[in-house]
């Protein structure tokens, strides 16, 4: 399933501030075009019309001669006026469009409603002037008004974004005046100022939320790193409690409770080592004793016990002191590593295989990654006859395989042989010198390095342990 949502807080933060800025802008010009639209819709309308009504009504006040005189004068683009064209036929229809509705009712308030008015979309007028004289002639049918009622078939805007109106009124004495006009569609025209402060407002807006959900989300990110690095690295400092209220809460509830486990670590591990060095005193007695019974069997069976005991207590402090210690990581030779430590197998006469290489070396504790190593080869060998090493090197991460021929572990048992003191007991005993921490003690060493151990069984037959570290980049 593809993920649509951004996975981190800071993306998700980031995501609703940008689309609630982008819808706010998105309405915002909305509004502003509307309004732009009805304020320019009007005055398209309202101006032409309004110049007819006051030329109709100077020509009412003067005399015929003087009418052709004035409309001589008048008749300059990019209106064309004149008084001996034929009046147009009367036509009853709705009006077309909302420049010529507008243009029609600005007129008609200005004339009134009795006044005789006929409106028709066209072409330029004939002898027109030449700015008019380049749009070609485009009409469908009259529009007239009369009495209040008013129709405009056909009409529809030029290509160059605007229409031509042939208007005629009736003057007072009867005569019909005819006006040919440009009516402009200004409001149709995109505001481009207006959308680049938008585009910019927008911008603006965006880049300053970025910024503070990045502020914002910073410490967190912080906290789940100091978090992740707890799990390697106990002893590491302490984050610093600044910042917002909140923030220094949790930075400070995380130090005290780095502090806790710390204070915890440490008294758990006093007191193991206490018990330990006070259990080696009877110990000896005890081997001692051993020592003195004449029968042999008995003696064996008591020196087979102490030594299991003492191996239980060794592992046991060794399990609850280490793991990470205050050894610093140093680049580690890993081939190198797991020769010493195939050859200490071949020593006690168990087979150990070893294949791949590594690109370079890998920052670890080298003590630790031994343990690891050493521990996860002592349970293939001994429960898996043999043993077989696969090193995969690459740019995230190093992998180390462990492979066997042993008769495997349950399905549901690959993950229980983790717990400290757990066994397996059809397929170990006691006689082995297991404890039951071998697996444990190699896991938190691997995850103490920030990796994992898993173990799967092989198709083939035995048991396939995974022991998979990260590279960073400076790894």
């Amino acid at each position: 399933m593809i993920r649509v949502l951004p996975q981190s807080l800071f993306g998700r933060l980031a995501l609703v501030l940008a689309g609630g800025l982008i819808v706010a802008q998105l309405l915002s010009a909305a509004i502003n075009f509307a309004e732009r639209d009805r304020v320019f819709l009007w005055a398209s309308g309202m101006q032409p019309a309004q110049r007819i009504a006051d030329i109709v009504k100077l020509l009412d006040s003067v005399a015929a001669q003087e009418r052709r005189r004035i409309v001589a004068i008048l008749d300059v683009p990019p209106r064309h006026v004149s008084l001996d064209r034929a009046p147009l036929p009367e036509h009853t229809a709705g009006p077309d469009g909302p420049h010529a509705a507008m243009f029609a009712a600005v007129l008609r308030a200005a004339l009134g409603e009795d006044r005789p008015v006929r409106i028709a979309r066209s072409g330029p007028p004939p002898g027109g002037s030449p700015d008019l004289a380049r749009y070609p002639a485009m009409m469908d049918g009259p529009m007239s008004m009369m009495n209040g009622q008013m129709a405009m078939p056909g009409m529809h805007r030029m290509p160059s974004g605007g229409m031509f109106v042939t208007t005629q009124v009736r003057l007072l004495d009867g005569t019909w005046v005819t006006f040919d006009s440009h009516i402009s569609r200004q409001s149709a025209d995109l505001p481009q100022r207006l959308l680049v402060s938008l585009a910019v407002l927008l911008a603006g807006v965006l880049l300053l939320s970025f910024v503070a959900v990045r502020w914002i989300t910073r410490p967190l990110a912080a906290l789940a790193t100091a978090a992740d690095d707890l799990g390697r690295d106990i002893r590491r400092p302490a984050l610093p409690e600044t910042g917002p209220v909140e923030v220094r809460r949790a930075a400070h509830a995380f130090n005290s409770m780095q502090a806790r486990l710390v204070r915890f670590i440490d008294d758990r591990t006093r007191i193991l080592g206490a018990m330990s060095h006070d259990l080696k005193t009877p110990l000896t007695r005890m081997r001692l004793r051993a020592e003195l019974l004449e029968d042999d069997e008995l003696r064996s069976r008591f020196e087979k016990d102490l030594k299991e005991m003492e191996a239980m207590v060794a592992q046991t402090l060794e399990f609850m002191r280490g793991l990470g210690g205050s050894e610093a990581a140093q680049p580690v030779d890993v081939m190198a590593l797991l020769e010493s430590v195939q050859a200490d197998q071949q020593e006690m006469g168990r087979e150990v295989a070893v294949e791949g290489h590594t690109a370079k070396p890998y920052p670890a504790n080298a003590s630790l990654l031994r343990r690891c190593i050493a521990n996860l080869l002592d349970n293939a060998a001994l429960y898996g006859k043999r043993a077989r090493v696969v090193v995969e090197d690459g740019s995230h991460s190093l992998i180390v395989r462990i492979l066997d021929d042993g008769p495997g572990i349950a399905q549901d048992e690959l993950e229980r042989v983790f717990e400290p003191f757990y066994r397996l007991e059809s397929s170990r005993s006691r006689e082995t010198g297991g404890t039951g921490l071998g697996l444990t003690i190699a896991r938190n060493i691997a995850q103490t390095h920030g990796g994992d151990i898993r173990l799967r069984n092989r198709p083939e037959g035995g048991l396939e342990a995974v022991l998979e570290l990260p590279r960073n980049e400076a790894s």
